[in-house]
């Protein structure tokens, strides 16, 4: 998020070396002891027992279910900057609710979608970030550093505390994801060398990504003009937008990067209704969040709730947002907390199986002992329960509370699923 001007590098290093490095040695170590289905789900599962893993699936199907919408509401910001100006926000917000729904039919109606829709979104993923620090690079040589939009210096990049310090988790979520290559662990030949491997050449490809598109940002727009929906266009534009073939490329960049949101939740969405659905199957979750299409086997309860879910949460958050911007921080915000609250499972099960499985073969272990153990999991932790606080309470403005309360609700109704299922028994 490059409203905290140049000294997003800063914070960015600070996370890599104190978050992203011990969650990735955390990761290997868990995904070569532990090569079995379901990564996190599985992990705190062996550690914790069944209920807590149930938590856990609970919080990742809920998390997607309010990320969605925030999805949907860039989505409409930018198809309206693009080809429909000055669309208001009501009807962002219904256009919104329709590709949800479209969202949710794509996940009853078929799973063989779920082969291309996100490779296809990842390539052009790489296609879109290799444009902009293209764009980035010409800009800077063609203009010179004079001319830079955000003056880069000791002072610039040293942090500064305020109420932009609420952005700082939107880095941490995207350093997040590494386990993913372990919830396939038993289909992976040779875990010890391919999970390390996997998850290193995954930091390096991220970072690169990330802080080179973060460069092009800051060496163009003024931080003060950043536009968390519409700034991507914004930049392309002010990249390509000066000739009829320049306009052409910002239209194609501009469709593939809609396609990718539309293909994000999409394929979130597919993998968080199975694990629900499962999760449903096996008695973890109400039986009716566990019903499948009676032909084609796909989760048509967890579908439907999901939708439900993100139905209530974009309507009621659409209805107290100022705008777009407000809309889609609101609901990322509310979304980041849900997704970090799994992973604080996940490194205190590190921690707790490190101790009490010793004898389990680590072909990949972490650094350090026992002590090592402790110092990844307290660097973990801290960073994790730092950027919840910080989504829940704003510095120097004060407790956000439709993000408070709506954790809340989550968290209770999280509950209830948990007891009812077990009534069902």
């Amino acid at each position: 998020m490059v409203v905290l001007g140049p000294s997003t590098l800063t914070w960015c290093l600070l996370l890599l070396v104190f978050f992203m490095l011990p969650f990735g040695l955390i990761s290997a170590e868990m995904g070569t002891t532990y090569p079995t289905q379901g990564g996190i789900y599985a992990w705190v599962k062996q550690a914790y027992g069944v209920r807590w893993a149930a938590r856990v699936t609970w919080l990742y199907g809920a998390n997607v279910a309010v990320w969605v919408p925030a999805m949907f509401v860039i989505f409409c910001g930018v198809l309206s900057q693009m080809f429909f100006p000055d669309m208001p926000m009501f009807w962002q917000v219904v256009a919104g609710l329709a590709l949800g729904w479209l969202a949710v039919i794509i996940n009853i109606a078929t799973l063989e979608i779920g082969k291309w829709i996100p490779n296809l979104g990842a390539i052009l993923k790489i296609v879109i970030f290799l444009a902009l620090i293209g764009g980035g690079i010409n800009y800077y040589f063609n203009t010179g550093a004079d001319a830079l939009a955000n003056e880069i210096t000791w002072q610039s990049l040293t942090p500064s505390w305020g109420s932009s310090l609420q952005y700082i988790p939107a880095y941490l979520y995207w350093m997040l994801g590494f386990e993913l290559v372990s919830c396939g662990g038993e289909e992976i030949q040779n875990p010890k060398k391919d999970i390390p491997r996997a998850i290193l050449i995954s930091a390096v490809i991220i970072s690169l990504m990330y802080v080179m598109g973060t460069l092009a940002f800051l060496v163009a727009v003024p931080v003060d003009d950043v536009n968390l929906v519409e700034g991507f266009i914004d930049i392309l534009t002010l990249f390509f937008g000066e000739s009829p073939a320049g306009k052409v490329t910002i239209v194609g960049l501009g469709i593939a990067l809609l396609y990718t949101f539309f293909a994000s939740a999409v394929t979130w969405s597919l993998g968080a209704n199975r694990a629900i659905a499962e999760s449903a199957i096996d008695g973890e979750m109400p039986s009716f969040l566990g019903k499948e299409h009676a032909t084609l086997g796909t989760p048509v309860g967890a579908a439907i709730g999901g939708g439900v879910i993100f139905t209530a949460v974009l309507v009621l958050y659409g209805a107290i947002a100022a705008s777009n911007e407000d809309l889609f921080w609101s609901l990322f915000a509310f979304s980041a907390v849900l997704f970090f609250m799994p992973y604080i499972g996940m490194v205190l099960a590190f921690l707790e199986l490190r101790k009490r499985d010793s004898a389990s073969a680590r072909p990949f272990k972490a650094p350090g002992g026992l002590p090592g153990a402790y110092i990844l999991t307290f660097l973990c932790l801290a960073c994790l329960l730092a950027c919840i606080a910080l989504l829940m309470f704003v510095p120097n403005e004060g407790v956000v509370w439709e993000i408070v309360i709506g954790v809340i609700a989550v968290l209770l109704l999280g509950e209830w699923c948990i007891r009812y299922s077990e009534s069902e028994k």
